[in-house]
């Protein structure tokens, strides 16, 4: 991962439908931060929409680490639309994903 590096967010729906959402990383603090947009693709290539950009942070906390992800809609429709896909069950599962993980480690 580097800035201006691709990336891609695939969003899966309860029925298993796929939503791939490729992107850029626009900031990456090893171990404290991550931003990335799908306002550009690769090769700083503008997007046919953008949608959003994800601003994603670790912090250590109580022997533990805080993941902490904000999301910035270009607007307020795009946000509702993101709502109405399931965006907090969404993030909501990730984080659990996460969390199950490092139990493991």
């Amino acid at each position: 991962m580097r800035p201006g590096g691709t990336c891609l967010v695939v969003m899966r729906a309860p029925d298993g439908s796929e939503f791939p959402n490729p992107g850029v990383y626009l900031e990456v603090v090893e171990d404290e931060r991550l931003v990335l947009t799908d306002a550009y693709t690769a090769a700083w290539e503008p997007s046919g929409k953008a949608f959003m950009t994800a601003i994603i942070t670790f912090a250590d906390e109580a022997g533990g680490t805080r993941y902490t992800a904000r999301i910035r809609h270009w607007s307020a429709a795009d946000r509702e639309a993101h709502e109405a896909m399931g965006f907090h069950q969404g993030w909501g599962q990730c984080a659990d994903q996460l969390a199950a993980l490092a139990a493991r480690l």
